[in-house]
């Protein structure tokens, strides 16, 4: 129950109405970091089983949209959800079996964001992906 009021908070305080597809929407990225929207559609339908697709895209939306997660899309996958926003960390990916984990920033600050030439951008954020591969797949390629 305690997540649950959490996560009325959090809607709450990014002026979001809380409503029943935004918390089931909310709690599967929470819960499954990372997740594709086919997967959350599926968390989402385990707790309102009559849930559309389109719900959850427009509240995947609105939550982009209000800060509260992270929409990310390594190169040769579909979009990935994750709950970690606010940040800076970065993601390690399994060339093999695709899977995705966060990698804290070695140095705790954003020195991506210091560009050898912005171009007068205003740079407010760096991708960092790293590729390689996760530990069960090296053993079984070795």
């Amino acid at each position: 129950m305690a997540i649950e009021s959490e996560l009325e908070g959090v809607l709450r305080t990014a002026a979001l109405r809380v409503t029943r597809p935004r918390m089931a929407v909310l709690r599967a990225v929470h819960e499954h970091p990372h997740a594709d929207t086919d997967r959350i559609i599926r968390a989402a339908r385990e707790e309102l089983p009559d849930v559309s697709h389109q719900a959850v895209y427009d509240v995947l939306r609105a939550l982009g949209d209000a800060g509260l997660v992270r929409r990310i899309q390594p190169a040769g996958s579909v979009a990935r959800y994750e709950a970690r926003v606010g940040d800076n960390h970065h993601h390690l990916v399994c060339r093999v079996c695709g899977v995705i984990v966060d990698v804290d920033c070695v140095v705790g600050h954003a020195p991506c964001l210091t560009a050898s030439d912005d171009h007068d951008f205003a740079i407010d954020e760096a991708e960092v992906v790293y590729w390689g591969r996760c530990p069960d797949c090296a053993a079984r390629t070795s």
